[in-house]
Parts: C-alpha cells; structure tokens; sequence
C-alpha cells in the first residue's frame, strides 16, 4: 500500500477533482476529500505500483504529491493542515474556541438531570453529557438506566437546548443511542474495539473518542483512523489520563498529550480531568492546565448532590463549584486570547 496526499491548486475546479477521483478510482485507489478554506487536498490509498505509476503532476489541477508517513494517514497534519472545526447545533469545538461539556456521570432521574443541565447551561457549558450506559469494573455496580436514561438526556436538551453527549458500549446499542445522542462516545474501554469503531464511522454524527488508559497517542490516532476511513470525518479527541505507577490519582492525566495532538493531527482535542484523577479538588486546576496547554475544552463531571450520585460522586463537582470554576475559566480564557 502507498498514501500520498494531492494537494491542488487554490483554482481548481470541481470538475478537475471528480477526473482525479474518477481516475484513482480505476487503479483501485481510494479518493479521501479535504476541502479546506484555501484549497483543497485528495488522500491517496491504493497500490504502490500502480499508484507511483500515475502521471500526477500532468493534471493541471495539481500544485504538488506529498508523501504520508505516519501510519495514521487522514488524522495526520499531513492529510490536513488546517485544524478540524465540530459544529454540533450551536456548540462549536475546535477553531480557536474552549468547549465545556459538563454533566453528571450517570442519569439516575430525570429531575436530577434536568436540575445539572439547568445549571450547566447557565454556568456557560456548551453541551451536556450524562452515561445511560456505563460499563464497570464490577458487574454489582450501578449499569445505566439504558434507554429510559437516553429519553432523560433528551428532556435535559429539550429543557436547555444543550446538545447531548453520551456513551456507546456496544455496536448493538449505536442505532438506540444515536436517536437520541448529538454525540458519540466511545469509552477508553473501548478504543479499540475495531468493529464498533468501523460502524460507527458510518454514522453522520460527531464521536467523541477517548484515549485507552494504556495506550499510547499513536495508537489512539490509529483508533481515530478507523472512524475516519468509513467517511465519518467529525472525530474529539478525548485524553482522559492514562495508567501509571502512581497511587494518588485513579490514572495519569497526560497533559502533553494535547501539544503532542496538535503537532500530528487535525482533530480537535479536549481533556476529561474528572475520570483521569476521581479526585474532586484537581478537577479545577487541570481544568486550567488543559485551557493553557491549547486543548480545545475539558469535559468534566457535576452533580446537584455528589454525596448521593450512583456513579464517581468523588470526582463530581458541585453545581457551585462548577459555576465558580466556569467564571475562573472565562477570565483565564480572556487573557489567553481564547473565546
């Protein structure tokens, strides 16, 4: 196999785009389209011999052939230069702005859901997130109310307007989840879980895809690949700590991977500091780090009463916490020039 990227002339037109794609396709090749704001690139996937054989350069339409590298080929920065932008109704993640998703861990009720959406919308949170699934380390613990916890999140968005985010275990639960999700979750767990990632490639809605806890950013973008390769090209990047030696956290939050991100893809990426740490009183300052390291917003857990949440009370904000956290985070990203 051989990955090239064609990038184009800033004129060319639509019907020089369609005689390459019409042409890559008769050797076999696949035809990935980027348009961006500039000009518009082709990601090239095919047979090496017959690929390198083809005359490139001749099309008019053409300015260079630049080789792909990197194993991951349409998340690279070589595939895209420009940075991927997430509309999801009036949320916007990506392009310069921070995102905050906030929400309880679970959906235990729907006044418990519509009371932290309500306060999530005030506070300045630009989505809402909630689990009607969960997946546990025990099989004794609390799994999600299913789909009466799916048509809560979805009173919550019909309440405040916030677009909803929440998780897929299974490629038997994509078709439930996404008539009532905004966006897709795909769990650390679940990073690698090649199938679902490939269904869910053929989804027409955002996913959001976290880091594996030991896995390392290559693989996780491999993970991206998948997604992107079936035609799903709207992929957040969520690094939600990773597993180490260290004791006093429930995992590692891997703030360097958000430069790392960054410097190698185009896909937003936004930083989960709740279920990297389990601990309360860091959720704020790695809040904080995540805005100054360049992450494109943080996702993070709030409760109306933590002492009584089924799930990850110990990491969960307050509803007053939270709000406070959000003003702290607006004049931080004031001064970082950061809407």
């Amino acid at each position: 196999m051989v990955e090239v990227v064609i990038v184009l002339h800033e004129d060319a037109s639509e019907e020089e785009i369609e005689e390459l794609v019409a042409v890559l396709h008769e050797v076999g090749a696949e035809a990935h389209i980027s348009r961006g704001e500039f000009r518009t690139v082709i990601g090239v996937i095919g047979d090496r011999e017959k690929v390198m054989q083809m005359p490139f350069e001749a099309y008019a339409a053409v300015e260079k052939v630049v080789p792909i590298m990197k194993p991951y080929k349409l998340v690279s920065r070589e595939f895209r230069e420009e940075p991927t932008v997430i509309s999801v109704g009036s949320a916007v993640i990506g392009g310069g702005s921070f995102s905050v998703i906030a929400g309880p861990c679970s959906v235990e009720a729907e006044e418990q859901v519509v009371k932290a959406a309500r306060a999530a919308k005030e506070a300045g949170a630009m989505l809402f997130r909630g689990g009607a699934f969960k997946p546990r380390t025990s099989p004794y613990s609390f799994q999600g109310l299913g789909e009466e916890g799916l048509a809560m999140l979805a009173q919550a968005r019909e309440e405040t307007g916030l677009p909803i985010v929440t998780e897929v275990l299974d490629v038997r639960d994509i078709e439930v989840v996404s008539r009532y999700a905004d966006v897709l979750q795909v769990g650390a767990r679940n990073m690698q879980n090649f199938l679902m990632l490939r269904d869910l490639g053929l989804q027409d809605k955002p996913i959001l895809l976290k880091r594996g806890m030991s896995s390392t950013v290559e693989e996780w973008l491999m993970a991206a690949e998948y997604i992107l390769k079936e035609g799903n090209k709207n992929v957040i990047l969520c690094e939600r700590g990773i597993r180490t030696f260290e004791t006093g956290t429930r995992n590692t939050l891997d703030i360097s991977s958000v430069p790392m991100v960054k410097n190698h893809s185009h896909l937003p990426i936004i930083v989960d500091p709740s279920h990297a740490t389990g601990v309360r009183e860091l959720v704020v300052p790695l809040c904080k780090a995540a805005l100054a390291a360049g992450a494109d917003g943080v996702m993070v857990e709030m409760h109306p009463n933590p002492r009584e949440a089924l799930c990850d009370g110990p990491q969960s904000l307050t509803l007053d916490c939270f709000k406070e956290m959000m003003d702290e985070l607006n004049e931080m990203a004031a001064f970082l020039g950061r809407k």
